[in-house]
Protein backbone atom coordinates (compact mmCIF):
# COMPACT_ATOMS: atom_id res chain seq x y z
CA UNK A 1 0.00 0.00 0.00
CA UNK A 2 3.08 2.34 0.87
CA UNK A 3 4.48 1.51 -2.60
CA UNK A 4 1.22 2.30 -4.16
CA UNK A 5 0.94 6.08 -2.32
CA UNK A 6 4.82 6.28 -3.17
CA UNK A 7 3.84 6.18 -6.57
CA UNK A 8 1.13 8.22 -7.21
CA UNK A 9 2.43 10.62 -5.74
CA UNK A 10 5.45 10.34 -7.81
CA UNK A 11 2.93 10.64 -10.86
CA UNK A 12 1.33 13.57 -9.31
CA UNK A 13 4.96 15.58 -8.82
CA UNK A 14 5.58 14.86 -12.59
CA UNK A 15 2.18 16.17 -13.99
CA UNK A 16 3.11 18.99 -11.72
CA UNK A 17 6.43 19.12 -13.27
CA UNK A 18 4.70 19.73 -16.53
CA UNK A 19 2.29 21.99 -16.18
CA UNK A 20 4.81 24.49 -14.31
CA UNK A 21 7.16 23.76 -17.26
CA UNK A 22 4.45 25.24 -19.20
CA UNK A 23 3.70 28.15 -17.05
CA UNK A 24 7.47 29.32 -16.59
CA UNK A 25 7.93 29.21 -20.40
CA UNK A 26 5.15 31.17 -21.06
CA UNK A 27 6.22 33.74 -18.18
CA UNK A 28 9.39 34.01 -20.07
CA UNK A 29 8.04 34.18 -23.17
CA UNK A 30 5.95 37.09 -22.04
CA UNK A 31 8.40 38.70 -20.80
CA UNK A 32 10.74 38.75 -23.70
CA UNK A 33 7.75 40.02 -25.64
CA UNK A 34 7.29 43.04 -23.50
CA UNK A 35 10.64 43.66 -23.16
CA UNK A 36 10.72 44.06 -27.15
CA UNK A 37 13.16 41.14 -27.46
CA UNK A 38 11.10 38.46 -29.47
CA UNK A 39 11.22 39.86 -33.28
CA UNK A 40 7.73 39.85 -36.03
CA UNK A 41 9.04 36.75 -37.46
CA UNK A 42 9.34 34.66 -33.96
CA UNK A 43 6.14 36.55 -32.44
CA UNK A 44 4.04 34.81 -35.48
CA UNK A 45 5.65 31.50 -34.65
CA UNK A 46 4.28 31.35 -31.19
CA UNK A 47 0.51 30.37 -32.14
CA UNK A 48 1.52 27.71 -34.60
CA UNK A 49 4.14 26.38 -32.15
CA UNK A 50 1.14 26.30 -29.53
CA UNK A 51 -1.05 24.59 -32.35
CA UNK A 52 1.66 21.69 -32.77
CA UNK A 53 2.17 21.17 -29.40
CA UNK A 54 -1.55 20.55 -28.71
CA UNK A 55 -1.86 18.36 -32.10
CA UNK A 56 1.24 16.36 -29.91
CA UNK A 57 -0.87 15.98 -26.87
CA UNK A 58 -3.63 14.98 -29.19
CA UNK A 59 -1.79 12.03 -30.94
CA UNK A 60 -0.02 10.76 -27.94
CA UNK A 61 -2.91 10.29 -26.61
CA UNK A 62 -4.07 7.53 -28.83
CA UNK A 63 -0.51 6.63 -30.03
CA UNK A 64 1.05 6.66 -26.67
CA UNK A 65 -1.35 6.05 -24.35
CA UNK A 66 -3.51 3.79 -25.83
CA UNK A 67 -1.51 2.30 -28.34
CA UNK A 68 -3.12 2.93 -31.19
CA UNK A 69 -1.57 3.83 -34.51
CA UNK A 70 -3.46 6.91 -36.24
CA UNK A 71 -2.20 8.63 -39.53
CA UNK A 72 -4.47 11.12 -40.48
CA UNK A 73 -4.88 13.07 -36.98
CA UNK A 74 -4.45 16.56 -39.45
CA UNK A 75 -8.06 15.55 -41.03
CA UNK A 76 -9.49 16.16 -37.54
CA UNK A 77 -7.20 19.00 -37.16
CA UNK A 78 -8.88 19.91 -40.40
CA UNK A 79 -12.44 19.45 -39.72
CA UNK A 80 -12.27 21.82 -36.80
CA UNK A 81 -10.23 24.35 -38.41
CA UNK A 82 -13.55 24.25 -41.16
CA UNK A 83 -15.90 24.41 -38.87
CA UNK A 84 -14.72 27.03 -36.63
CA UNK A 85 -14.12 29.36 -39.40
CA UNK A 86 -17.32 28.67 -41.09
CA UNK A 87 -19.25 29.63 -37.92
CA UNK A 88 -16.98 32.92 -37.47
CA UNK A 89 -17.81 33.70 -40.89
CA UNK A 90 -21.42 33.13 -40.06
CA UNK A 91 -21.83 34.82 -37.51
CA UNK A 92 -19.06 37.84 -37.93
CA UNK A 93 -21.37 40.41 -37.80
CA UNK A 94 -23.47 39.19 -35.15
CA UNK A 95 -21.57 38.58 -32.45
CA UNK A 96 -18.62 40.08 -29.97
CA UNK A 97 -15.30 39.11 -30.81
CA UNK A 98 -14.42 37.50 -27.67
CA UNK A 99 -17.65 35.17 -27.43
CA UNK A 100 -17.99 34.27 -31.20
CA UNK A 101 -14.11 32.80 -30.57
CA UNK A 102 -14.83 30.55 -27.84
CA UNK A 103 -17.70 29.64 -29.43
CA UNK A 104 -15.89 29.02 -33.08
CA UNK A 105 -13.38 26.66 -30.60
CA UNK A 106 -15.88 24.95 -28.85
CA UNK A 107 -17.84 23.76 -32.20
CA UNK A 108 -14.14 22.55 -33.78
CA UNK A 109 -13.72 20.20 -31.10
CA UNK A 110 -17.39 19.03 -30.94
CA UNK A 111 -17.23 18.66 -34.75
CA UNK A 112 -14.08 17.19 -34.86
CA UNK A 113 -14.60 14.63 -32.03
CA UNK A 114 -17.82 13.72 -33.51
CA UNK A 115 -16.06 13.07 -36.62
CA UNK A 116 -13.75 10.98 -34.33
CA UNK A 117 -16.87 8.65 -32.89
CA UNK A 118 -18.07 7.82 -36.19
CA UNK A 119 -15.26 6.78 -37.02
CA UNK A 120 -14.27 4.77 -34.22
CA UNK A 121 -17.20 2.78 -34.09
CA UNK A 122 -16.62 0.41 -37.12
CA UNK A 123 -12.84 0.39 -36.63
CA UNK A 124 -12.14 0.47 -32.76
CA UNK A 125 -13.28 -3.24 -32.99
CA UNK A 126 -10.64 -4.45 -34.68
CA UNK A 127 -7.03 -5.01 -34.09
CA UNK A 128 -3.80 -4.68 -35.79
CA UNK A 129 -2.79 -1.89 -38.50
CA UNK A 130 -6.53 -1.20 -39.56
CA UNK A 131 -7.07 2.19 -37.53
CA UNK A 132 -4.46 3.30 -39.14
CA UNK A 133 -5.54 3.02 -43.05
CA UNK A 134 -8.76 4.11 -42.13
CA UNK A 135 -7.53 7.45 -40.24
CA UNK A 136 -4.82 8.06 -43.15
CA UNK A 137 -7.97 7.66 -45.69
CA UNK A 138 -10.26 9.71 -43.68
CA UNK A 139 -7.46 12.42 -43.94
CA UNK A 140 -7.37 12.36 -47.65
CA UNK A 141 -11.13 11.88 -47.89
CA UNK A 142 -11.86 15.29 -45.36
CA UNK A 143 -9.20 17.39 -47.85
CA UNK A 144 -10.88 16.72 -50.76
CA UNK A 145 -14.27 16.76 -50.33
CA UNK A 146 -13.66 20.50 -48.69
CA UNK A 147 -11.99 21.60 -51.73
CA UNK A 148 -15.39 20.43 -53.63
CA UNK A 149 -17.72 21.88 -51.62
CA UNK A 150 -19.12 25.46 -52.34
CA UNK A 151 -21.37 27.29 -49.19
CA UNK A 152 -23.00 30.83 -49.78
CA UNK A 153 -25.24 32.92 -48.68
CA UNK A 154 -27.63 35.50 -49.00
CA UNK A 155 -31.36 36.48 -47.85
CA UNK A 156 -32.95 33.39 -48.97
CA UNK A 157 -30.19 31.62 -46.69
CA UNK A 158 -27.46 29.28 -46.96
CA UNK A 159 -27.16 27.58 -50.17
CA UNK A 160 -24.50 24.19 -51.06
CA UNK A 161 -23.56 22.83 -53.60
CA UNK A 162 -20.49 20.48 -55.00
CA UNK A 163 -19.93 21.58 -58.79
CA UNK A 164 -19.28 25.26 -58.69
CA UNK A 165 -19.47 28.58 -57.74
CA UNK A 166 -22.26 29.01 -60.12
CA UNK A 167 -24.52 26.17 -59.41
CA UNK A 168 -25.20 28.11 -55.71
CA UNK A 169 -26.95 30.35 -57.48
CA UNK A 170 -26.92 32.78 -55.39
CA UNK A 171 -28.90 36.31 -55.11
CA UNK A 172 -27.00 39.98 -55.72
CA UNK A 173 -26.67 40.31 -52.01
CA UNK A 174 -24.84 37.03 -51.66
CA UNK A 175 -21.03 36.18 -50.24
CA UNK A 176 -19.20 33.30 -50.37
CA UNK A 177 -18.23 31.27 -47.27
CA UNK A 178 -16.60 28.58 -48.72
CA UNK A 179 -15.60 28.48 -52.25
CA UNK A 180 -14.24 24.71 -53.16
CA UNK A 181 -10.36 24.99 -53.40
CA UNK A 182 -10.04 28.42 -52.50
CA UNK A 183 -11.10 27.72 -48.94
CA UNK A 184 -12.55 30.41 -46.52
CA UNK A 185 -11.12 33.80 -46.81
CA UNK A 186 -11.14 36.46 -44.45
CA UNK A 187 -11.73 34.92 -40.93
CA UNK A 188 -11.44 37.22 -38.20
CA UNK A 189 -7.68 36.85 -37.00
CA UNK A 190 -8.93 36.55 -33.41
CA UNK A 191 -5.74 33.69 -32.33
CA UNK A 192 -3.04 35.15 -30.35
CA UNK A 193 -0.34 33.50 -28.16
CA UNK A 194 -2.37 33.69 -24.70
CA UNK A 195 -5.26 31.95 -26.25
CA UNK A 196 -2.61 29.43 -27.79
CA UNK A 197 -1.33 28.39 -24.18
CA UNK A 198 -4.61 28.59 -22.69
CA UNK A 199 -5.87 25.66 -25.27
CA UNK A 200 -2.67 23.59 -24.90
CA UNK A 201 -2.31 24.30 -21.03
CA UNK A 202 -6.29 23.10 -20.68
CA UNK A 203 -5.52 19.85 -22.89
CA UNK A 204 -2.48 19.09 -21.07
CA UNK A 205 -4.27 19.46 -17.86
CA UNK A 206 -6.83 16.47 -19.07
CA UNK A 207 -4.74 14.58 -20.54
CA UNK A 208 -2.77 14.30 -17.12
CA UNK A 209 -5.66 13.53 -15.38
CA UNK A 210 -6.97 10.72 -17.24
CA UNK A 211 -3.94 8.90 -17.47
CA UNK A 212 -4.21 9.27 -13.78
CA UNK A 213 -7.69 8.11 -13.53
CA UNK A 214 -8.97 5.23 -13.14
CA UNK A 215 -10.32 5.55 -17.04
CA UNK A 216 -6.49 6.09 -18.01
CA UNK A 217 -5.16 3.01 -16.10
CA UNK A 218 -7.60 0.93 -17.87
CA UNK A 219 -6.82 2.66 -20.79
CA UNK A 220 -3.58 1.94 -20.50
CA UNK A 221 -4.13 -1.82 -19.46
CA UNK A 222 -5.85 -2.23 -23.06
CA UNK A 223 -2.16 -0.99 -24.30
CA UNK A 224 -0.56 -3.49 -22.18
CA UNK A 225 -2.66 -6.44 -22.66
CA UNK A 226 -5.66 -6.55 -24.35
CA UNK A 227 -6.71 -9.77 -24.01
CA UNK A 228 -5.52 -9.47 -20.41
CA UNK A 229 -7.84 -6.31 -19.95
CA UNK A 230 -10.89 -7.99 -21.58
CA UNK A 231 -10.40 -11.12 -18.95
CA UNK A 232 -10.95 -8.78 -15.91
CA UNK A 233 -14.15 -7.43 -17.37
CA UNK A 234 -12.32 -3.88 -19.06
CA UNK A 235 -14.62 -2.58 -21.62
CA UNK A 236 -12.16 -2.58 -24.64
CA UNK A 237 -14.29 -0.73 -27.22
CA UNK A 238 -15.98 1.78 -24.69
CA UNK A 239 -12.21 2.81 -23.33
CA UNK A 240 -10.64 2.38 -26.81
CA UNK A 241 -13.94 5.06 -28.03
CA UNK A 242 -13.46 7.75 -25.64
CA UNK A 243 -9.71 7.91 -25.77
CA UNK A 244 -9.81 8.31 -29.69
CA UNK A 245 -12.70 10.69 -29.17
CA UNK A 246 -10.99 13.01 -26.72
CA UNK A 247 -7.88 12.95 -28.70
CA UNK A 248 -10.34 14.05 -32.02
CA UNK A 249 -12.02 16.90 -29.83
CA UNK A 250 -8.48 18.42 -29.27
CA UNK A 251 -6.98 18.21 -32.60
CA UNK A 252 -10.32 19.76 -33.28
CA UNK A 253 -9.49 22.83 -30.51
CA UNK A 254 -6.35 22.78 -32.23
CA UNK A 255 -7.56 23.38 -36.14
CA UNK A 256 -9.56 26.15 -34.17
CA UNK A 257 -6.87 28.37 -33.01
CA UNK A 258 -5.04 27.32 -36.46
CA UNK A 259 -8.15 28.86 -38.36
CA UNK A 260 -8.20 31.98 -37.20
CA UNK A 261 -4.61 32.60 -37.16
CA UNK A 262 -5.12 32.21 -40.94
CA UNK A 263 -6.16 35.20 -43.37
CA UNK A 264 -7.02 32.38 -45.79
CA UNK A 265 -8.05 28.87 -44.85
CA UNK A 266 -7.17 26.22 -47.54
CA UNK A 267 -7.40 22.48 -47.54
CA UNK A 268 -3.66 21.90 -48.66
CA UNK A 269 -2.09 18.87 -48.71
CA UNK A 270 1.06 20.93 -47.44
CA UNK A 271 -1.34 22.02 -44.53
CA UNK A 272 -3.75 19.12 -43.86
CA UNK A 273 -2.31 16.18 -45.62
CA UNK A 274 -0.50 13.01 -45.02
CA UNK A 275 3.11 14.77 -44.11
CA UNK A 276 1.44 17.02 -41.74
CA UNK A 277 0.12 13.69 -39.75
CA UNK A 278 3.53 12.05 -40.20
CA UNK A 279 5.14 15.61 -38.61
CA UNK A 280 2.83 15.15 -35.60
CA UNK A 281 3.77 11.40 -35.38
CA UNK A 282 7.19 12.79 -35.42
CA UNK A 283 6.77 14.97 -32.48
CA UNK A 284 5.01 11.82 -30.13
CA UNK A 285 7.77 9.37 -30.98
CA UNK A 286 11.28 12.27 -30.63
CA UNK A 287 9.53 12.90 -27.36
CA UNK A 288 8.92 9.06 -26.08
CA UNK A 289 5.59 7.73 -26.90
CA UNK A 290 3.32 7.85 -23.58
CA UNK A 291 5.38 11.03 -22.24
CA UNK A 292 3.25 13.88 -23.32
CA UNK A 293 6.26 16.28 -21.47
CA UNK A 294 8.29 15.06 -24.24
CA UNK A 295 5.75 15.14 -27.30
CA UNK A 296 5.47 19.28 -26.24
CA UNK A 297 9.44 19.49 -25.70
CA UNK A 298 9.56 17.75 -29.51
CA UNK A 299 6.95 20.25 -31.01
CA UNK A 300 8.36 23.10 -30.13
CA UNK A 301 12.20 22.31 -30.83
CA UNK A 302 11.44 20.82 -34.21
CA UNK A 303 8.59 23.58 -34.92
CA UNK A 304 11.57 26.38 -33.97
CA UNK A 305 14.73 25.12 -35.87
CA UNK A 306 13.98 25.33 -39.42
CA UNK A 307 13.24 28.54 -38.41
CA UNK A 308 15.97 29.41 -36.35
CA UNK A 309 18.01 27.92 -39.31
CA UNK A 310 16.56 29.82 -41.79
CA UNK A 311 20.00 31.88 -42.51
CA UNK A 312 21.55 28.87 -43.71
CA UNK A 313 19.53 28.70 -46.61
CA UNK A 314 19.73 24.50 -48.11
CA UNK A 315 21.77 23.69 -45.11
CA UNK A 316 18.73 24.35 -42.62
CA UNK A 317 16.76 21.12 -43.33
CA UNK A 318 20.21 19.19 -43.40
CA UNK A 319 20.69 20.41 -39.88
CA UNK A 320 16.98 19.68 -39.06
CA UNK A 321 17.65 15.68 -40.29
CA UNK A 322 20.82 15.79 -38.21
CA UNK A 323 18.93 17.03 -34.91
CA UNK A 324 16.44 14.33 -36.05
CA UNK A 325 18.91 11.66 -35.73
CA UNK A 326 20.67 12.48 -32.61
CA UNK A 327 17.49 13.07 -30.58
CA UNK A 328 15.93 9.50 -31.82
CA UNK A 329 19.48 7.98 -30.96
CA UNK A 330 19.88 9.95 -27.21
CA UNK A 331 15.80 9.28 -26.70
CA UNK A 332 15.81 5.71 -27.31
CA UNK A 333 19.35 4.09 -27.09
CA UNK A 334 19.47 2.07 -24.06
CA UNK A 335 22.95 2.43 -23.10
CA UNK A 336 22.75 6.86 -23.67
CA UNK A 337 19.42 6.71 -21.33
CA UNK A 338 21.55 4.66 -18.79
CA UNK A 339 24.38 7.48 -19.21
CA UNK A 340 22.04 9.95 -18.19
CA UNK A 341 20.28 8.43 -15.13
CA UNK A 342 23.97 8.23 -13.96
CA UNK A 343 25.30 11.28 -14.72
CA UNK A 344 22.03 13.61 -13.96
CA UNK A 345 20.61 13.42 -11.13
CA UNK A 346 17.37 14.68 -10.14
CA UNK A 347 13.82 14.85 -12.09
CA UNK A 348 14.51 14.57 -15.73
CA UNK A 349 16.62 11.76 -15.23
CA UNK A 350 14.76 9.86 -12.27
CA UNK A 351 18.21 9.57 -10.34
CA UNK A 352 19.70 6.07 -8.73
CA UNK A 353 16.92 6.18 -6.37
CA UNK A 354 13.86 5.96 -8.38
CA UNK A 355 15.62 3.17 -10.40
CA UNK A 356 16.27 1.38 -7.49
CA UNK A 357 13.07 1.88 -6.45
CA UNK A 358 11.50 0.15 -9.85
CA UNK A 359 13.66 -2.62 -8.79
CA UNK A 360 12.37 -3.37 -5.40
CA UNK A 361 8.64 -2.91 -6.54
CA UNK A 362 9.62 -6.15 -8.96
Amino acid sequence: MKNKMTSMSKASRDNLWTILMLIIAFAVVQGFRMGGLVNSHMDGMLVPICVYATMAVSLNLVVGILGELSLGHAGFMCVGAFASAFFSKLFENSMGVFPRFLLAILIGGAVAGLFGFLIGIPVLRLNGDYLAIVTLAFGEIIKNLINVLYVGRDSNGLHFSIKDQASLGLAEDGEMIIAGPQGITGTPFNSNFVVGFLILLISTIVVLNLINSREGRAIMAIRDNRIAAGSVGIPITKYKMFAFTLSAVIAGCAGALYAHNLSSLIATPARFGYNMSILFLVFVVLGGIGSTRGAIIAAVILTLIPEVLRFMSDYRMLIYAIVLIVMMIVNWNPTSRAFIRAHIPGKLSGGKKAAGGGEEGR
